[in-house]
């Protein structure tokens, strides 16, 4: 079109002025927007990152199977055809779960798209999502903790810093992420406090209990082991034992083969010990918002569930033991 000469679709000029890029409206492009803005700006983990691009390559598989072509445009995409994809989702036998977790996606997806005025409406707004039994969040009971905390081997680095990771994954109950993300300077020793970096880029101050706060120290006295002289400094917290920034799968398997060696519980991950620490913060009596503020929830209503827990746990007790119970 004669109007759009010396227009630049990628941020040109027209008349001396310095024209915006115009916003893609092809549902992959607008996908791989959306990835980046979770990324850069809310800061999400790299694991969230692959969650949220499985769940959309579903929904491009799908949409490329009703119709084959060089992409399909967000405007063209309404409620119905959301429905007809959660449809097939189903029809495929997948978990009411992974459905719901796929429609969340997409969700979140559209509110962006119409933030950005690339869409006049959301067309995921009136799709109400699938209830779904809310599974109990597995963990430790104190005994197990105690004997956990036993097994590393603090004569050695590893072993010290494997304890330090322990102490602080149930210590201070946070996630396998802002654990790796900790630095040497986020530990304050005279406050008895650690600066965190949690979801969303968003900040919070967790106290240090007194066994964390000296597994700390000993793991500390030796981490020059670890440090790599002929490489860069790295001003991770945790290293590796090439002196690098541990990755997840490393945190990973020290809580399963830890955990292993004093519970039978299904799932042995560094969330376990996340468990841990907040259904052994309710059980002692604190409270709810507390909590909250300490495992860094946005709702009230994610930090409920540790209540269930306990609940759930005084009817296994009351059941073993009392005399009427049957």
């Amino acid at each position: 079109m004669p109007f759009l000469q010396g227009r630049s679709c990628k941020g040109g000029s027209y008349g001396g002025r310095r024209l915006k890029p115009r916003p893609s409206y092809r549902i992959e492009t607008s996908i791989a927007d959306f990835l980046e803005y979770l990324e850069n700006a809310k800061n999400y983990s790299h694991h969230t990152i692959i969650a949220y691009r499985t769940d959309f390559g579903h929904f491009v598989d799908f949409l490329g199977e009703i119709k084959p072509g060089d992409g399909w445009n967000v405007k063209s995409i309404d409620g119905r055809l959301i429905r007809q994809f959660l449809g097939s989702l189903h029809a495929e036998g997948f978990a009411r779960r992974s459905i719901a977790r796929s429609l969340a996606s997409l969700k979140s997806l559209f509110k962006y798209l119409h933030k950005q005025a690339r869409l006049e409406g959301n067309p995921t707004a009136n799709i109400v999502t699938p209830r779904i039994e809310r599974r109990l969040p597995e963990f430790l009971d104190e005994k197990a903790v105690a004997l956990l905390m036993s097994q590393p081997d603090v004569s050695t680095v590893i072993g010290a810093r494997d304890l330090a990771i322990l102490e602080m994954l149930y210590g201070c109950g946070i996630r396998q992420s802002e654990l790796i993300g900790l630095q040497v300077g986020d530990v304050d020793f005279s406050n008895d406090t650690i600066n965190v970096m949690g979801k969303g880029a968003k900040q919070r101050i967790i106290p240090l209990g007194r066994k964390a706060k000296a597994a700390l120290m000993t793991y500390l006295k030796k981490r020059t082991e670890l440090v790599n002289s002929r490489g860069p400094k790295v001003p991770s917290l945790f290293l590796s034992a090439r002196g690098k920034r541990l990755q997840p799968r490393t945190v990973y398997s020290i809580a399963r083969e830890y955990i292993g060696k004093v519970s039978e519980v299904k799932r042995k991950s560094p969330h376990v010990l996340r468990h841990s620490f907040a259904t052994h913060l309710l059980d002692r009596g604190a409270d709810l918002r507390a909590v909250k503020d300490l495992l860094g929830h946005e709702s009230l209503s994610t930090t409920q569930v540790y209540t269930h827990v306990s609940v759930e746990r005084l009817k296994k007790v009351y059941a073993q033991t009392h005399p009427k119970a049957e």
